[in-house]
């Protein structure tokens, strides 16, 4: 197939595209870019590679969202964070973990649909709910967090982990997983 039949078989699929796909691609180019300015203006020096990885990582996360960019945009976040960030949780922090929840769940929800598909409203439920929770409990954990990192609380390692063990099972059970082995 040569380039020109790819490029009108992809705007045919474009145009036949359902609000629910274009909706999808919009959150993960929505959210990545949150992730992306909310690093960009902290008050620490970001690494200059973030922003010139990150921007065309967003894009073919995109455009192909069942790749590994969405997946290599959130590994580059975040290591731009571990590396040069500071150990307290800030606001910044807690924004951009929210983001990186909610574009990996439109990322997977995107990854399984082709581009021309048309998808009832009903099927979003199973999305939007455990979407829901991931960005309630993101903050919630966050602050959590930061009280028991001031408070000099022994054993804080260990309330983190159960805090995390609690999200996961939490967003877990908001999916409707079973525990059979079908």
């Amino acid at each position: 197939m040569s380039a020109d039949e790819r490029i009108t078989l992809w705007l045919a699929q474009l145009r036949a595209a359902g609000r629910t796909v274009l909706l999808a691609r919009l959150v993960i180019a929505l959210t990545g870019a949150i992730a992306l300015v909310v690093s960009a203006v902290q008050p620490w020096d970001q690494m200059d590679l973030v922003p010139y990885v990150g921007v065309p990582l967003l894009l073919a996360a995109v455009v192909l969202p069942d790749s590994l960019a969405a997946m290599l945009f959130m590994l580059v976040i975040a290591l731009g964070w571990l590396m040069r960030a500071p150990t307290t949780v800030s606001w910044g922090l807690v924004l951009t973990a929210a983001a990186l929840v909610i574009l990996h769940l439109s990322t997977a929800f995107a990854a399984q649909l082709p581009s021309y598909a048309r998808v009832h409203r009903t099927a979003l439920h199973r999305w939007w709910l455990p979407a829901a929770t991931a960005t309630v409990l993101a903050p919630l954990i966050a602050g959590a967090a930061a009280l028991v990192h001031h408070a000099n609380v022994p054993g804080s390692l260990a309330v983190t982990a159960a805090a995390i063990t609690l999200t996961a099972l939490t967003i877990w059970l908001t999916t409707g997983q079973k525990l059979s082995r079908d």
